[in-house]
């Protein structure tokens, strides 16, 4: 009898334990529904990057022009101390992780040895017409574990098929298909729909060209003003909308129409594709090298990045090697000062010590989707997500809150789980109840760089006025920027 009524007492515990484990997992909610439409894998890790690199070079770097003529002698390419290493590794220490070499420009100039025409390295003096500046790239990002992007352009002002849409569009698949099958894998391919004044009836078969990269590599990101993957964001200056959806509607958009541009700078709330904005700006005035031009300050250089990464894009910064076929040590200089100085802001988040509260939390305490979220390190797939069934408009927020002391600092993140869509329509952000900053979109990142400057306190709310769903907020940090120092005004 001892036995068995062993046996009955370790047979009832464990059934009780089942039942209180399956009765705990029963009480912990699955995450929220997305909001469509998503961005595929490759668009987020595209986001991630934050800033990527422009190489601008060709005949253009030896002429003292920003668009050949098509007319180029092969002969003035000659780059004597060419290091594509030099420019993966100013890279590298710029935390940079994908760069874009412009393979063809509209001059026509091919920077490989394409077997579709001679005007190339080929008949460039540089190694005796033995060289091939895209290998070069790929082996030195190669050996840094960097990615290579490249630009094809569409427009040819040296090839007399230009003019005549088969024959030309025959031979620019050609030379893409050569790109994309000879040097390895590409993560970004970029297009634009520049034509000659002369052209406007050239007809470019994006819809054939951008078949052919999916074939060729599927997971190859595809840039032009209308995507499909990522799209332009309408100026050349690195700057977003201070709205700024990553969703738009594709059969709005349509490549080299300059009617768009309002569009694609903001995006729409209603958009049914995921085409996310890249922001292409030149570290100096112009795209190719010129010896009479220098970089941009760094104040320069920290704006575009508050207004292109700190609005939800991606900054793309060009950075021209010169003729000798190195980046001059001056830009060098001023790509390492700009990534010093966001790590300076970014790499301390005074947020991390405070406390955190939320206005409700979806699951209640144990539900895994609770306001502490926010100040771990996955900038993705951890968040806060509040109660559904509170729909009033602005009544959901969360706070992060200091100690006596309070914090000293001027810049506000926020981050989205874009994984589960874009939602936050406004945004006002309060210090101990006064207002100090209001915005609109967030998406993957939104800074907001106080235009008051330096402020001390102790409670930060952000208050979500209007969103698709409920919201989902990934990450919140304060930061000091010590290179800001705005004249003292009011919050815009």
């Amino acid at each position: 009898m001892p036995k068995m009524r062993c046996s009955l007492c370790i047979t009832t515990l464990f059934l009780l334990y089942f039942e209180l484990a399956v009765t705990r997992l029963e009480q912990v909610p699955p995450p929220p529904l997305p909001i469509l439409p998503l961005p595929s894998f490759s668009q987020l890790k595209w986001q991630q990057r934050e800033l990527i690199m422009f190489l601008h070079f060709g005949v253009n770097t030896f002429t003292d022009s920003e668009w050949g003529t098509g007319h180029e002698s092969p002969a003035i390419f000659n780059p004597v101390g060419l290091d594509a290493n030099q420019w993966v590794n100013t890279a590298v220490d710029a935390g940079i992780s994908l760069v874009i070499l412009t393979a063809k420009h509209h001059d026509g100039f091919c920077l490989w040895p394409s077997k579709y025409t001679d005007h190339s390295v080929i008949r460039s003096p540089w190694k005796n017409g033995n060289g091939d500046v895209v290998q070069e790239l790929v082996d030195a990002a190669k050996a840094r574990g960097i990615d290579v992007g490249l630009y094809l352009s569409p427009w040819d002002r040296h090839d007399p098929r230009y003019g005549h849409d088969l024959p030309y569009n025959e031979y620019y698949l050609a030379q893409l298909q050569e790109l994309l099958k000879r040097y390895g894998g590409v993560r970004e391919i970029w297009f634009d729909g520049a034509k000659g004044s002369n052209e406007t009836n050239m007809t470019y078969y994006f819809t054939d060209w951008f078949s052919m990269v999916r074939e060729l590599q599927s997971s190859i990101n595809i840039f032009s003003d209308a995507g499909p993957d990522v799209r332009w964001v309408g100026d050349e200056k690195g700057s977003a909308g201070s709205t700024c959806w990553s969703t738009v509607n594709r059969t709005s958009l349509s490549i080299g129409n300059a009617s768009i541009v309002d569009y694609l700078n903001t995006g729409d709330p209603k958009g049914t594709d995921w085409v996310p904005p890249e922001c292409d700006v030149s570290i100096r005035q112009g795209w190719f090298w010129h010896k009479s031009e220098s970089p941009k300050k760094l104040s320069q250089l920290l704006q575009i990045y508050y207004a292109s990464v700190g609005r939800n894009c991606l900054l793309l910064l060009n950075v021209p090697p010169n003729s000798t076929g190195l980046i001059s040590e001056k830009d060098v200089h001023r790509l390492r000062e700009f990534r010093k100085a966001i790590d300076t802001i970014f790499s301390t988040n005074l947020a991390k010590e405070c406390l955190v509260k939320a206005s409700s939390q979806r699951g209640g305490k144990e539900g895994g989707f609770g306001p502490e979220n926010v100040l771990d390190d996955d900038h993705l797939w951890t968040y806060w997500a509040p109660r559904e069934d509170n729909h009033g408009e602005g009544d959901h927020w969360i706070e992060v809150r200091a100690g006596d002391e309070g914090l000293r600092f001027n810049v506000i993140r926020i981050q989205e789980a874009i994984g589960l869509g874009q939602r936050i329509k406004k945004h006002d952000i309060y210090l101990d109840g006064k207002m100090v900053a209001r915005g609109t979109t967030v998406g993957y990142k939104r800074l907001h760089r106080l235009e008051g400057g330096v402020v001390h306190g102790r409670d930060v709310r952000i208050r979500i006025r209007e969103s698709k769903g409920v919201p989902l907020i990934s990450s919140i940090g304060l930061h000091f920027d010590p290179f800001w120092h705005p004249k003292r005004q009011g919050p815009k």
